[in-house]
């Protein structure tokens, strides 16, 4: 599991620091009692200064707000002061994450966001604009999802800088890894979820593990757990919806192993204690190393977009001239070519070649579910979204046998690791640097 590595420099904001205090009493007649001092709105009242950033009720409030609503947790204020603790830590955390991309000179474009954003709800099987439209419904700003996904993103490029040479797998680190799973044939594999909520300080540990619990009784609840890792887990892994991918349990902390090995699919641990923190995983699927039958899909596509985002209430007319057009096309083709012609003549927008596609890969059971009982060059009924319309021809479907694990596989997986164990250093090391101050956040 990762850390991190690096100081920073330190600017205190003398006046967010220090109290207000009375005019001084003088000489003269009998002194005027001082003014009262306003009261700070909830909303601005300030519960940590790091390294002179403010974190404010207000952006605890909202960041606790969007993990109940993409959890579904009842947005309650007592839901939201159970979360607070872990909330407020997290923000401190993605504060000093901030400082020192910006100290490095980051810069996280909007157009990366924007393309985060829709990676995330994609894996979640979430038309495009979900997120943006459920927070809008609950009144909240955009923005709070938006300086999440930037902290995580500017502090990915930290990563790279930080691991500098150490970033490249060298075709001996492949070629172990290739002996390692040839004495692996036959023994488990499982391909698991994780959310880790880290413990820097003993004293919250309590507070880490009710949060922790809290998540749990939700994603038992049935909240998508994709979601909740990107919202919350503290692991390299939160912008691909926590996603380990297909792992040994000796490359697993002991304690993970030991649970993973015991639970069937589908299953939500209780909150498991490793080195630095907690985790939550969940068991997406188990194989025998070498051994796993998976089903390969090949298909072609015509996307026809609309101009503006579909309101299903009220189509517009360009969006119902679309969808006649899809239905035609789901009438007049008959092959594979013709469905890669077709989509060239609706304006190419979207490859008309996905590529192969795994289908126990696939994350949205409807889309499973249409491409395991479609007939190969027969097209499927329009698909429609929010932003368009899509018309899908499986063009063959084959079973094929995974063994071993490609080279682009096994690199990627120990870059990952790599990545993982430096974020972690790298993140507690900035912390113990740090000029902290911890408010109340009843403070004014």
């Amino acid at each position: 599991m990762p850390s991190r590595t690096s100081p920073f420099p330190c600017i205190a904001l003398l006046a967010a620091l220090l109290p207000a205090f009375p005019a001084a009493a003088q000489p003269a007649a009998k002194p005027a009692a001082a003014p009262a001092r306003p009261a700070r709105p909830a909303d601005e009242r300030i519960v940590a200064v790091v390294n002179g950033d403010i974190v404010t009720n207000g952006d605890v409030t909202a960041r606790g707000r969007l993990f109940a609503l993409s959890s579904g947790l009842p947005v309650t204020p007592e839901i939201l002061d159970r979360l607070r603790p872990q909330v407020e830590k997290q923000l401190i955390d993605e504060r000093l994450r901030l400082q020192e991309a910006q100290r490095r000179r980051i810069v996280v474009g909007d157009r990366e966001i924007a393309e985060a954003i829709g990676e995330i709800e994609q894996r979640n099987g979430l038309p495009t604009g979900a997120l943006a439209a459920n927070l809008s419904g609950q009144g909240i700003a955009l923005r709070t999802l938006i300086d999440q996904v930037r902290v995580q993103l500017g502090w990915n490029r930290v990563l790279r800088e930080e691991l500098g040479t150490k970033a490249e797998i060298s075709p001996a680190d492949v070629a172990e890894q290739q002996r390692l799973f040839k004495n692996q044939i036959g023994k488990p594999e499982y391909r698991i979820g994780e959310i880790f909520i880290p413990i820097d300080d003993p004293a919250k540990a309590t507070d880490a593990q009710k949060f922790a619990e809290a998540v749990i009784s939700q994603l038992r609840a049935g909240a998508p757990f994709g979601v909740a890792a990107a919202q919350f887990s503290q692991s390299q892994t939160a912008l691909q919806g926590g996603d380990l991918g297909w792992v040994s349990p000796t490359t697993l902390d002991p304690a993970v192993a030991a649970i993973v090995s015991q639970m069937p699919p589908g299953a939500v641990s209780n909150p498991i204690r490793v080195p630095g923190g907690i985790s939550i995983v969940t068991l997406r699927a188990k194989r025998e190393v070498g051994r796993d039958r998976s089903t390969m899909v090949n298909l072609r596509q015509a996307f026809l977009p609309f101009a503006t985002p579909l309101n299903q209430q009220a189509p517009t007319e360009q969006q119902r001239r679309i969808v006649d057009q899809a239905q035609s096309i789901a009438k007049s083709v008959h092959s594979c070519p013709e469905m890669e012609a077709a989509n060239v003549k609706a304006g190419n927008s979207r490859p008309s070649n996905p590529g192969d596609i795994r289908l126990e890969g696939v994350s949205s059971p409807p889309l499973r579910a249409l491409l395991t009982s479609a007939v190969p060059n027969v097209p499927s009924k329009p698909v429609i979204s929010t932003d368009g319309v899509a018309v899908l021809m499986v063009c063959s479907r084959e079973e094929k046998n995974e063994a071993a694990p490609s080279k682009d596989e096994i690199t990627n997986r120990l870059l990952g690791d790599r990545v993982e164990l430096t974020s972690r250093q790298l993140q507690r090391d900035i912390r113990r640097r740090a000029v902290l101050e911890i408010r109340s956040a009843t403070a004014g």
